[in-house]
């Protein structure tokens, strides 16, 4: 089973500390299902299309994995944090190739 990655471009960060709160709580339930931290920064630079300002990339063992932490009830509940426009992001996931 190819891996999978979960990726957040981060197009506006309209409110720095909801996404702190954001953050201190989804790292946690990445940590819980398996996830791992790749890439995390706002030292982006773009090659073509939109410009971002931050991006991150999570390594899970599988699609399957990447969507069960998205859906959990604590990433949810770190999500929630950002209630109300926080951030504008672009975030999916991505399978690896074998």
């Amino acid at each position: 089973m190819p891996k999978a990655y979960i990726i957040s471009a981060y197009n506006a960060i309209n409110d720095p500390d909801k996404l702190k709160a954001y953050a201190e709580g989804a790292g946690p339930a990445v940590a819980a299902f398996g996830g791992k931290f790749l890439a995390r920064s706002g030292n982006v630079t773009t090659l073509e299309g939109n410009e971002k300002l931050r991006a991150v990339i999570i390594e899970f063992e599988s699609v399957e994995k990447a969507k069960e932490c998205y859906n959990s009830d604590a990433y949810q509940a770190a999500h929630a944090k950002m209630a109300g426009g926080a951030v504008d992001r672009d975030m999916f996931v991505v399978e690896a190739v074998e």
